[in-house]
């Protein structure tokens, strides 16, 4: 009897508790502290930082088969279920309008794309997989969903890095872009002021996202996931007879699944996971990513002008890196900072849609040609 007890005794918890395990619990206070502190993508840095910290408690079995953290992973992240589902939300708080009137910011966000392969191909030179590689590069998109997306299906043991590098720098756009942005324009280029865009009809409104289905996914069909959910929200907003189901899109259910995707991610930090070099190096290889995507949507601004009768502001380059809307109001901010008569966001929001869609294709380009 002794001896059963003096089992059951050392089966607790507290005798099993190892370093690594302390060392991702101080991870998670410091997710906690950049969301609540410092608002930090609290959102969903809140729920990663605590699935971080419950799932690296000692013989609590949470991401074992069957566990509770374990269902929300299998069924949420690795079924691809709650990505889309992110996607719906954002299509049904998203404006086309400003990518219909101006078409040609569309190239803007596609060439923001270049940071994902500058960081895919420096991360196959760093001696990562393709896969691995390919779920890096993606950072560069600055969008979260896509990055979840592409390293569930590609290098799942690299979600949880992959994941809270891409929402990190998603929330340091307001320092990595300026002096990107600034270094690669002079003070006269900022200063080009744009016209006013044409108003968009309704028709039009509703129309882009059935066509843009159409070319995207037949172009691109494993982005088919992402898309197809993101215009479905979009149309939802612009067809105006189902309120319900934009309400619901952009409220309700998109804070339900951003909690179980933020648990579902938190929940794969283990210590055996997280605490390689590998993910220093997905770290470095993301501020690369997201260094270039700047970098090239400001450059093809510039080259645009070389050609176009009606100049763009090269700032609005910078917004192609997606992160909606906070790349654009950023770029707007240094647009008026350069000339107060300027008033770049609805011209910036042109890119910054652009890149979430770019991002998207991006992934499905991985998918088909890995898989």
């Amino acid at each position: 009897m002794w001896e059963q007890f003096l089992e059951n005794f050392m089966n607790i918890g507290l005798f099993h508790i190892e370093i690594g395990q302390v060392i991702m619990w101080m991870i998670s206070f410091i997710l906690f502290y950049l969301a609540i502190k410092k608002g930090v993508e609290p959102l969903l840095l809140i729920p990663i930082g605590f699935g971080v910290f419950a799932a690296n408690f000692p013989l609590a079995g949470l991401m074992e088969e069957g566990g509770l953290f374990y269902i929300f992973f299998h069924y949420g992240i690795e079924t691809e279920l709650i990505p889309p589902l992110i996607f719906l939300g954002l299509g049904a708080m998203t404006d086309f309008g400003p990518v219909i009137a101006n078409p040609k910011t569309f190239f803007l966000g596609a060439a923001a794309q270049i940071g994902v392969y500058m960081a895919f191909f420096s991360a196959l030179l760093l001696g990562f997989s393709v896969p691995e590689a390919a779920s890096i590069g993606i950072i560069g998109g600055a969008d979260g969903p896509t990055s979840i997306f592409l390293s569930s299906n590609l290098a799942p043991h690299l979600l949880g890095a992959v994941s809270v590098a891409a929402y990190s720098y998603m929330a340091l756009v307001p320092i990595i872009i300026p002096p990107i942005a600034k270094a690669l324009t002079t003070k006269k280029e900022r200063q080009i002021i744009m016209k006013q865009m044409r108003p968009v009809s309704k028709t039009e409104k509703i129309i882009y996202p059935i066509s843009a289905s159409i070319v995207i996914i037949l172009l691109v069909p494993q982005s088919a996931p992402l898309i197809a959910m993101f215009m479905l929200g979009n149309l939802f907003m612009e067809c105006g007879v189902v309120d319900r189901l934009t309400d619901v899109s952009r409220n309700a259910l998109m804070n339900i699944v951003t909690i179980f995707l933020g648990i579902g991610v938190g929940a794969t930090m283990s210590a055996e996971n997280f605490l390689r070099a590998q993910t220093i190096y997905v770290f470095i290889l993301g501020v690369v990513a997201f260094a270039f995507a700047t970098a090239g949507g400001v450059v093809f601004a510039k080259v645009m002008n070389l050609f176009a009768k009606e100049k763009v502001n090269p700032l609005i380059g910078a917004a192609g890196v997606s992160a909606v809307p906070m790349a654009a109001r950023v770029v707007h901010v240094m647009g008026t900072e350069a000339n107060p008569q300027n008033y770049l966001l609805m011209h910036a929001m042109g890119p910054n849609v652009a890149g979430v869609i770019g991002t998207a294709v991006a992934a499905g380009a991985f998918i088909s040609a890995i898989m």
